[in-house]
């Protein structure tokens, strides 16, 4: 009997997502890099900021592929009230580093499912994380090995910073770019995914 689901569409370029996803056994149909403003808005916070974006990223997949189930996610680092940047520069990098340096800080990751239907699923991940205090030379050594490019926070948890990390409460594949529990049971939710 052939499979009636729906397309998968990962509204989403990241290899990470990919590679997540593939430990689920999903290979997504099609992938839509989506190209939306990440510009915080005046005073936004971390939590309304990442399902702002999650829900802005597969409103614009799902217009390329309205038959489909999208598949959207966006995250955020958090300090306090504070949104830290997706390092572009190495000067934006270290100026992440230092405000989570021997501080605990929040990764949120907001998932979206777009249904041809037109309902929106979506769920909030929040995962703790606390580095060690860094030395200068832990800083130097990490940039020099550019892993920090285009990570928010200035940090990919499945590179050389995980060293860094004395505390992790919640989800990992959370702080990596998309919460693996969470996906599976919207997934699921919709009979996409089989038990």
């Amino acid at each position: 009997m052939p499979d009636q689901r729906p397309a998968l569409v990962l509204a989403s370029a990241s290899p990470r997502r990919l590679d997540l996803l593939a430990r689920l056994g999903i290979v997504p149909d099609r992938v839509v890099a989506t190209n939306i403003d990440e510009t915080p808005g005046r005073r936004e916070v971390p939590r309304p900021h990442a399902l702002r974006l999650a829900l802005a990223k597969a409103e614009a997949a799902a217009a390329q592929a309205p038959d489909a189930v999208v598949l959207a996610a966006d995250t955020v680092v958090g300090v306090g009230r504070r949104i830290l940047p997706k390092a572009e520069t190495e000067a934006q990098a270290r100026d992440c580093l230092a405000m989570v340096s021997g501080r605990r800080h929040r990764v949120l990751t907001a998932v979206v499912l777009a249904l041809p239907d037109g309902r929106r699923l979506q769920r909030v991940v929040e995962s703790a994380v606390t580095f060690q205090r860094l030395t200068g030379q832990q800083v130097d050594a990490y940039l020099a090995g550019g892993e920090w490019r285009g990570k928010a926070g200035g940090y990919a948890i499945q590179g050389a910073a995980e060293s860094f990390i004395r505390f992790l409460s919640g989800s990992h594949s959370n702080v990596v770019g998309l919460p693996l529990f969470e996906t599976a049971q919207l997934l699921r939710g919709i009979g996409w995914l089989r038990p």
